[in-house]
């Protein structure tokens, strides 16, 4: 069992009601940190919630759009203790190029990047006033690499792990550490295909490229809570010195070419 070095904090995680987000507050919660599960899907984020509180974890839900300002100034006003903020919230885009409209990209940046900030803006006071406040950023390796019908997509979390480095600075004199993961292929909803054909991991040339022939060398793709583990080191009191900082979590992806 894990020790309960987090206990008397409390944590939200955007869009924690499934797979990196959901593991994040269960690692978390386990440490012994009061965490609110925050989604926009708010009967998916209850029945998380009730599940890892049936475990004896300190974990609730809360419905909440992250595009929307004032459901995000509700949730701010709702929470009056916020040490630690995961910006976790985001959709899946796939749209070639020459499909892609203004709406989608637009509808892409505001809910993968730009809530971010906002949620963040919002929880300042809270963050400032815990004493060691922490924001992570879950990005992606697409924020990192480029990659085909991902415009929208990579573009917004690129423009997260610069966001993350820019907040750093800014929050640095109030002692907030902020730091980013980018994870790689990971066994969540994400990974099925756009069209519901199957799943990504499961396809030929996803076993072929990134398996057979070790793309990534570890040559599986990543589990949830391997993601949530890397999130808890940046949430804790290991991390003390280690702000503005970009985690690749990919099983060796960003190290080949």
């Amino acid at each position: 069992m894990p020790t309960k070095s987090l206990e008397g904090r409390s944590a939200i995680i955007t869009g924690g009601a499934r797979g990196i987000g959901a593991a994040i507050a269960e690692v978390l919660a386990a440490r012994g940190c009061g965490t609110i599960i925050v989604d926009i899907d708010g009967d998916e984020a209850v029945a998380t919630a009730a599940r890892l509180a049936a475990q004896g974890l300190g974990v609730t839900a809360r419905a909440c759009d992250v595009t929307d300002p004032a459901q995000v100034a509700d949730l701010a006003g709702a929470t009056p203790r916020v040490d630690i903020l995961v910006n976790n919230a985001a959709i899946l885009d796939a749209t070639p190029i020459d499909q892609l409209t203004r709406a989608r990209f637009d509808q892409v940046q505001q809910i993968n990047q730009n809530a971010a900030l906002w949620v963040t803006r919002a929880m300042l006071p809270q963050l400032r006033a815990s004493g060691r406040g922490r924001v992570l950023n879950i990005a992606s390796i697409m924020g990192l690499r480029g990659s085909a019908d991902s415009l929208p997509y990579s573009t917004a979390k690129g423009g997260l792990v610069n966001m993350t480095r820019a907040l750093a600075v800014d929050l640095a004199p109030d002692g907030i550490l902020v730091n980013c993961i980018c994870p790689g292929f990971v066994d969540t909803r994400m990974a099925i295909l756009p069209d519901g054909s199957g799943h990504e991991h499961e396809t030929a040339w996803f076993r072929e490229i990134y398996l057979k022939h070790g793309r990534i060398p570890l040559r599986r793709p990543a589990q949830p809570e391997e993601i949530a583990r890397a999130a808890a080191f940046f949430c804790g009191d290991d991390c003390l010195y280690v702000t503005g900082q970009v985690l690749a979590v990919d099983g060796g992806l960003s190290a080949t070419f």
